[in-house]
């Protein structure tokens, strides 16, 4: 029963050719403190998952609590995964993107579990990250290490281009060539017995910082002279209090500090000129403190319970911001017959800011109970979890202007009195365009005869939200006789969302049965042939930040205008207001966002069900010899249920005026304009009547939301792989994964233009935008081979390598409706499934394959007695540039152009003593 209670697995040997562990049902990649020390990887807590099958890199344009990459399990989105740190869930409260690590000197092991796990966990439909710090003996052993990346041996980024229209390389959109840092690293760690057999203590930090320098593209042309802090510490204490009692407590913090200095940089010379401003300052992470008692009270009954808090720290300023010039968006798509040609722009580099005082908890209980009964282990428990979300939100700058500008280019290349939003033609059959919110064509005003126009953005959000989640659930782990193990399990979860004032916006506490059957087959009798499988489902709670816009105060806003110059620093003159079906130059909000608090009974649909994935697992391990293990193993996912936003309030309006609701007795203007659904399913919404109380309003999901598709993500992969285990010469592995991950819906977060509202994506907002949306998902790699290894090739000597060949991801090309190239709908703009007026399905075409090799080699002399050690590592041998993700709207003069590539080649080198 311990496994289940801290998600740990048997801790591998070195030497020792180990057997098959017949004793699991799920799907881990269990990677050793032995592995890390020798591989070559970046020492983070993704870039070791990443050695585990089905597990990818996600998009460059999301990142971690502390500024890291994110990763995605089995084609879910890079939000769906839970971290734990010995047993405490450290999984990001605010949108769920990572979560907190050790230091990595101080990692015993990690576990990757790709799925298949007990009853006692849930919260994740993607993977979990467990990491097992290390722990003091009766032995005291202390150490340290020195790791040094200089910037002199980093290869210099490519850089990159627009992309013209026949698709041979445009002009430079960013110079990249001094785009690089040095990183010095700094670890130590002590540990030992405080009383021998009693009390123990084993304590690490890591000191990291990072330095260097990033030139902006040509549209905010500045060289950011930057430097990281990223301190980590950890600590636990083992108390053996008698010998059935055991106490353990654990700290840990991470922490990330950004400070940058902006100087102006000349794009027609290359050239870096003289101070332009101070970046925003920002400092982020969370300290980690919990308890661990377990009691083994007989034999047979063991109890252990945990208890924790994490406190997270979200913090930003602006030193010396000058709010002269308001920030502009997309300088790109100014009218090139007012520029010159080439982007205006100004030196403001900062739009909206995080509120300063932001700042989380998160509070864990736990309480597990085993008890054997013969050939039955059975464990029964809660997992309880309360996140807060204090200050959330985001604002410009006080003292500044407010608002920033928004350039864009024209609607239809032939037509510029196509209408900006909405318009004749576009409404559903039977209503009136009028009725649906339009903004005019810019051809009818002064400057907008070739359809370009200007918009003034605003945008502010600001909330202090908690959820409430609980779980109970069961398990029977059955040994059926000496070859057969099965594995029984439910479930139950409950998650209550809190708005700003504390009311409940999602109550989804009735019944959530999450079911877990899995089997290990032991064939042989003495594992050395291992059938096993599993089925589960899997629930996820929605985090804190969903409240900041669905049960928020927030304000999202354009006024449209053409315009017929554009000043020195950017800013357009000449400015006509033009007309909106709320009247010339009147703030409009897609999404009815005016600032206005929320209801919470009209925040979500009121039959709402929590997102769940169904996964079904099958596969073998097998000896190969004496030396060798094989297997193979097939997955499928099908995400059953999802919650996105919709916004289609106009066909909500259109329905009470077929109920025959009197329109005199709601505020239309009222009807929330975004409302958390399950995209495919009937949805039930309250809308306030003037005199108090509501109508329910029954929106069927195709007759009245008029959508065509319902909501699907599936994921299937087969995984194959030989094994080495370390014999105490070498080490090797290699897995290759068939997969595909396809639908209409990548999960809570949006790859393809990087958004990260979590379940409130534009997706689903209404029906056009999901028209010709299916197809192969942001986190689909169809091919995916991986390799690693380690060869000890003299007794001083030890080489290892890293490689990963996936092939390319699928790329997006979004544009207008139609081949009449329109805005129809809600009138978001160019992010429709059209790719100049031809519909296009995500992964019609994908970005090239990826090559990453990495070296390392150790040198452990006998003469300091093994205690010390020199290590270089290179990271991706043959400075493999591809690029990785590309701008997928086709209408703007930035299509196609990169929006991350694979991290050049550099080299890191090493010192580290241990007693």
């Amino acid at each position: 029963g311990q496994n289940a209670q801290t998600l740990s697995a048997v801790t591998v040997q070195a030497n020792a050719l180990p057997s098959i562990d017949v004793s699991g049902v799920d799907s881990r990649t269990v990677i050793t403190a032995d592995q890390l020390a020798r591989l070559p990887l970046a020492r983070s807590a993704e870039a070791i998952a990443l050695l585990a099958p089905g597990v990818v890199q996600g998009s460059g344009l999301f990142t971690n609590l502390t500024g890291g990459s994110v990763v995605s399990f089995g084609g879910s989105s890079v939000t769906e995964n839970a971290y734990y740190i010995n047993g405490f869930n450290t999984t990001d409260p605010l949108s769920g993107f990572g979560g907190i690590t050790l230091p990595y000197g101080a990692i015993d092991q990690q576990e990757i579990m790709s799925g298949g796990y007990g009853a006692a966990y849930g919260r994740s439909d993607g993977g979990v990250i467990s990491q097992v710090g290390k722990r003091g003996t009766n032995e005291w052993h202390f150490g340290g290490q020195i790791q040094w990346t200089p910037k002199d041996l980093r290869s210099d980024p490519d850089n990159w281009y627009y992309v013209n229209k026949d698709g041979s390389q445009g002009k430079l959109r960013q110079y990249r060539k001094n785009n690089k840092s040095w990183t010095t690293t700094v670890d130590a760690y002590v540990g030992g017995p405080l009383i021998k057999d009693k009390l123990f203590i084993f304590a690490a930090v890591e000191a990291e910082r990072q330095q260097g320098e990033s030139t902006g593209a040509n549209v905010a042309p500045f060289v950011d002279h930057y430097r990281y802090d990223n301190p980590k510490w950890y600590g636990k204490l083992d108390w053996n209090i008698t010998d059935s009692n055991i106490l353990e407590l654990t700290g840990a913090s991470n922490k990330s500090s950004y400070q940058g200095v902006f100087n102006d940089f000349d794009y027609a010379t290359l050239k870096e000129g003289g101070f332009n401003s101070n970046d925003t300052h920002t400092k982020n992470g969370a300290d980690v403190y919990s308890a661990k008692f377990t009691s083994y009270i007989t034999d047979d009954l063991t109890v252990t319970a945990l208890y924790g808090k994490m406190k997270g720290t979200w913090y930003s300023s602006i030193a010396d911001y000058d709010p002269t010039y308001p920030y502009l968006f997309t300088p790109n798509e100014q009218n090139p017959a007012l520029n010159g040609g080439s982007p205006i722009t100004n030196s403001q580099t900062v739009s909206t800011i995080n509120l300063p005082d932001h700042r989380s908890t998160n509070t864990n209980l736990r309480i597990d109970l085993s008890y054997k009964l013969g050939d039955h282990t059975l464990t029964a428990g809660i997992d309880n979890q309360d996140q807060k979300n204090v200050d959330g939100g985001t604002k410009f700058p006080d003292g500044g202007l407010g608002y920033a500008w928004e350039y864009n280019p024209p609607v239809d290349g032939t037509d510029p009195n196509a209408y900006i939003v909405g318009g004749p033609g576009t409404a559903q059959p039977g209503a009136d365009w009028r009725n649906s919110p339009w903004v005019a064509g810019a051809g009818g005003y002064a400057g907008g005869e070739d359809g370009y126009y200007v918009a003034k953005y605003q945008y502010h959000d600001n909330a202090s939200v908690r959820v409430a989640q609980r779980a109970q659930y069961v398990e029977d782990s059955w040994q059926v006789n000496d070859r057969w193990l099965v594995k029984l399990g439910l479930r139950n979860d409950q998650f209550t969302n809190y708005n700003a004032v504390g009311e409940p916006y999602l109550r989804l506490t009735s019944p959530q049965w999450a079911p877990r059957v899995g089997f290990s087959w032991d064939v042989n009798g003495d594992s050395s042939f291992k059938v096993y499988g599993n089925a589960g489902r899997y629930y996820l709670a929605l985090p804190t930040s969903v409240a900041l816009r669905s049960a928020g105060t927030s304000l999202y806003t354009r006024q449209y205008y053409t315009y017929t110059g554009i000043d020195a620093n950017g800013i357009p003159t000449g400015l006509t207001p033009i007309d909106t079906y709320l009247g010339a130059g009147a703030p409009v909000s897609a999404n009815g966002e005016y600032g206005q608090a929320r209801d919470p009974k009209t925040s979500a649909s009121t039959n709402l069900k929590s997102e769940y994935q169904d996964e079904y697992i099958f596969g073998f391990d097998k000896k190969l010899g004496d030396s060798w293990v094989y297997g193979a193993k097939a997955t499928y996912r099908n995400l059953r249920n999802a919650i996105d936003d919709v916004g289609d309030n106009i066909s909500i309006i259109a329905k009470m005026n077929a109920m025959g609701i009197d329109p005199n007795s709601y505020d239309a203007t009222r009807v929330p304009a975004s409302i958390l659904i399950n995209p495919g399913s009937t949805s039930y919404f309250n809308i306030p009547k003037l005199g108090g109380g509501y109508y329910t309003v029954q929106m069927d999901w195709k007759n009245d939301f008029h959508f065509n598709t319902t909501m699907k993500r599936k994921y299937y992969g087969l995984d194959l792989y030989l094994e080495h285990p370390f014999d105490g010469k070498w080490y090797g592995k290699v897995d290759y994964l068939f997969s595909r991950s396809y639908g209409n819906s990548e999960g809570q977060v949006r790859t393809d233009i990087g958004q990260t509202d979590v379940s409130a994506t534009v997706d689903w907002d209404y029906a056009q935008v999901m028209d010709y949306a299916n197809g192969a998902l942001a986190n689909d790699r169809r091919h995916q081979i991986k390799a690693y290894g380690s060869y000890q090739i003299a007794p001083e000597w030890m080489l290892s390598g890293n490689l990963a060949i996936l092939s390319g991801s699928p790329k997006t090309c979004l544009g207008y409706y139609g081949a009449d190239l329109t805005n129809p709908g809600l009138g978001y703009g160019p992010y429709y499934h059209f790719c100049n007026g031809v519909p296009s399905s995500p992964g019609d075409t994908r970005n090239p394959w990826t090559y990453t090799l990495s070296l390392s080699a150790e040198y452990r002399p006998e003469w300091a007695g093994k205690k010390l050690a020199f290590n270089a590592m290179v990271n991706n041998v043959f400075d493999s540039q591809k690029i990785t993700q590309t701008y997928p709207i086709s209408t703007s003069s930035s299509y196609l152009r990169p929006y991350s590539m694979q991290t050049g080649r550099y080299f890191r080198f090493g010192v580290s003593y241990d007693f």
